[in-house]
């Protein structure tokens, strides 16, 4: 993200009239304050300015704020312990009534005075005072030219939830400590007060544990499908380092061990963990993998009780998050170390609708749960812990959907809802996939964020409200190839969850709140170098950068929440000043656009360019149905290629073969599109060639997640070096009814953790005027016979 803003609307907000209800809609606060009342004025932080700290405990506060300060106004702001001139007092009094993490901030012209009954409360006052002034405050280096200004305003505030969090993963795409700072100051600044930091899995483990140092010389080493490596982990100076960073801004970090599945990177560097001793590769590829810990030798218990003895000593938090979820038992059932564990705990005599494979996964997570108790832990795991009816003590995160949260609320937990289904799994799209970066797939506009209500009316009903403990946003990092994708998916949306957990409950206003989002909160992220996403101008039913046309083309371009756009048509790049986008465009010759986003802030979008094309119909081929059958022919070359021209230099024997559709192409060689596919599973790639039989003269959109497609002896979607999953590499075409030679090429192999035997999406086409991409119906396919 570029600092280079183009300030179209950051003239100072200077509000007419002094009532509360026209000015406070001009006070950009994030999350919204419980009661906010404006005043008359301004107070004015110039050279003269000073941070008044009453006492020690407020003097942490005093300087942490004072540094940021100096830092972007480059003015001295001295920590005295005296009420002089025009200065911020902060206060910290046990006795104010004040509510814990509260505070009241009160800003006049010619004084600022933060008052909390805690430190917790104290930083958050200074952090909403921060908000009152310019977005530049965030800068990392002085900035000239800008008037320190911020509203009179008097606000009493506090937190809806207790726990207000951002889980982080590190250990499909490892993050370098100065990232995770980086994300550490953006929570803060937006009173998010817990990062759940998930650091073992089964694709890397990325935690030093000194008496197991194998588990980062090798399960934090991942060689990928496509050659590539992805490793690295935190030392414990650094995770304690990190633990450090975080407390100075008022977050706890809870780590998560998991227990006892999604561990195969530890059973790597031990095999003996597992219940066949099996030394297997750490998993390069994402999902869930069968192979977890063996409860029955025994060894396992002792290992993650050595890892938690060094794991107390980094991380203080109370709440440990010990995982518990998609642990298959197949491996469990099959062993009779295990067994012979479940019936010796009697846990096969239970008949309440749970397998003993289930009990026993309950007796591990309250096995350690006794175990964390020793060093006054409380744990915290998926809603999976709740398969077996595990003591109430244990906290219960619900990420499948709400209905997790409702049975673990109604059963006696304490949860934290992040469910996937209400948009907080934020590694989802937000926008269009057909022109976003590769991701999961979901779909999780920030309007879906924001609407989501934690505490469902069933809870009310029964009285069980105070169970939810707060929210978290979870950016799982199977698809966050860089550390600037990772920010892509996470904001703005996050800041959703942050007034979601905070905000008072009937208090959300979407229009209002993304306002401040896109004159303040926006230019706030930059100051960060946070790369958050801007809503990119999409197309109708599937945005497409090729568009085709015979007579007239009508392209449609909306965004997924009201933003002004502004387009080119002579090849230059937009701007707030080129044209700006307000009704469908219309062409009657070949144009490039070029269209972009642009914030009332001056933050624009990347650019999209379309290309729109006159064309005609292209013809059928020439040739009879008489000599044609249903399906194609394929060609299937054996082997493990990464791109066509490996596959065409392969002197792999080839066979011949027909298929009914298109799908079928990656369902040739059994075991390639397997749950635990590796490099070392019979892979192949294979051409299918035939013909497709168009049913009347159109425009078709074409979307397909496969090598390469070529219709017409022309190659039309080619996805050579990219993930083999919801493909941003759709085309129109304008094609006649009749047979076209239609070829698609499939390379089955691992790219960016994603097996192309896995993709949806072989071929799928859109007529011009639906709404839909459909499969292509095998009756429509035909080859030679």
């Amino acid at each position: 993200m570029q600092k280079s803003f183009l300030f179209l609307s950051m003239a100072v907000l200077i509000l007419a009239g002094c009532s509360q209800k026209s000015a406070s809609l001009k006070v950009n606060i994030i999350p919204a304050p419980v009661s906010i009342t404006v005043g008359c004025g301004q107070f004015t932080v110039d050279e003269s300015f000073s941070i008044v700290a009453s006492s020690d405990e407020c003097r942490q506060t005093a300087e942490f704020f004072a540094s940021r300060i100096r830092t972007s106004t480059g003015f001295p702001v001295p920590v005295t312990d005296a009420v002089s001139g025009k200065c911020a007092e902060l206060i910290i009094d046990p006795e104010s009534g004040i509510r814990e993490e509260g505070y009241r901030l009160s800003v006049t012209r010619s004084s600022v005075r933060v008052e909390a009954s805690d430190a917790d409360g104290l930083f958050y006052g200074m952090e909403t005072f921060m908000q009152l002034l310019p977005p530049q405050i965030e800068s990392s280096e002085p900035v000239s030219c800008v008037k320190w200004k911020a509203r009179a305003v008097v606000i009493d505030d506090y937190p809806r939830f207790s726990y207000r969090g951002c889980h982080v993963d590190p250990c499909r795409h490892f993050r370098t400590v100065g990232w995770i700072k980086k994300q550490i100051d953006v929570f803060a600044l937006y009173k998010l007060n817990t990062m759940h930091f998930h650091l073992t899995e089964d694709q890397a483990w990325r935690m030093e544990i000194k008496k197991y140092p194998k588990l980062t010389e090798l399960g934090s080493v991942r060689i990928c499908g496509d050659g590539t490596v992805n490793e690295g982990f935190y030392t414990q100076d650094e995770l304690k380092d990190i633990v450090a960073y975080a407390a100075q801004r008022h977050i706890t970090v809870i780590p998560e061990l998991e227990i006892p599945g999604h561990e195969l990177a530890a059973i790597h560097a031990y095999p003996e963990l597992s219940c066949r001793s099996v030394d297997v590769p750490v998993r390069q590829i994402w999902g869930v993998e069968d192979i977890v810990m063996c409860p029955g030798k025994g060894l396992m218990f002792d290992f993650l009780k050595d890892v938690i003895d060094e794991m107390v000593t980094i991380f203080p938090s109370e709440i440990y998050h010990i995982g518990g979820d998609e642990c298959p038992k197949a491996e469990w059932e099959r062993c009779p170390k295990c067994q012979k564990l479940i019936r010796d705990l009697g846990l096969d005599r239970i008949d309440d609708g749970y397998t003993p494979e289930q009990h026993l996964q309950t007796w591990i997570v309250e096995y350690f749960e006794k175990y964390l108790a020793q060093y006054g832990k409380r744990i915290i795991g998926w809603e999976e812990i709740l398969e077996g009816n595990p003591t109430r003590s244990a906290m219960v995160m619900s990420w499948r959907g709400t209905e997790g949260g409702i049975e673990a609320s109604m059963k006696g937990h304490d949860v934290v809802m992040t469910p996937s289904s209400e948009g907080y799994y934020l590694d989802y799209f937000q926008g269009d996939r057909h022109i976003a970066p590769t991701g999961i797939g979901g779909y999780a506009p920030l309007e879906k964020v924001y609407g989501y209500e934690p505490v469902a009316d069933t809870l009310r009903q029964i009285g069980r409200e105070q169970s939810i403990k707060g929210v978290q946003g979870n950016c799982w990092s199977e698809y966050f190839y860089t550390g600037e994708l990772a920010e892509y998916r996470m904001y703005p949306r996050l800041l959703a969850v942050a007034e979601v957990g905070w905000s008072p409950e009937g208090s959300k206003d979407y229009s209002e709140f993304t306002r401040k989002l896109d004159t303040d909160a926006s230019v706030r992220l930059a100051e960060h170098d946070i790369n958050f996403y801007i809503p990119m101008p999409e197309q109708p039913y599937g945005s497409c950068d090729n568009v085709a046309f015979i007579d007239k083309a009508v392209v449609t371009f909306t965004t997924t929440r009201p933003e002004q756009m502004f387009y080119t048509v002579d090849g230059s790049e937009p701007d707030a000043a080129s044209m700006r986008y307000t009704e469908p465009l219309e062409f009657t010759e070949s144009t490039v656009v070029k269209i972009r986003t642009v914030l009332p802030c001056g933050l624009m979008s990347a650019t999209r360019t379309v290309n729109v094309v006159k064309t005609t119909f292209a013809p059928p081929a020439d040739i009879s149905r008489d000599g044609l059958a249903k399906g194609l022919n394929v060609t299937m070359i054996p082997g493990y290629y990464m791109n066509i021209d490996e596959m065409v230099r392969s002197k792999a024997t080839y066979s011949e073969l027909v298929i009914p559709d298109a799908d079928a192409i990656s369902t040739l060689l059994p075991g390639s599109n397997a749950n635990n596919v590796n490099v070392n599973t019979p892979q192949y790639a294979a051409v299918a060639r035939g013909y497709v039989d168009v049913p009347e003269d159109g425009i078709y959109y074409i979307h397909s997640d496969l090598e390469q497609v070529s219709i017409d002896g022309k190659p039309i979607i080619s996805n050579a070096g990219e993930v083999k999953r919801y493909s941003h590499k759709d085309v129109s075409l304008a094609l006649s009814a009749g047979l076209h030679e239609i070829e698609l090429t499939y390379i089955g192999n691992i790219f960016g953790g994603v097996t192309a035997g896995k993709t949806k999406d072989k071929l799928k086409v859109r007529p011009e005027g639906r709404t839909e991409f459909l499969n292509v119906p095998g009756e429509l396919l035909y080859h030679t016979k």
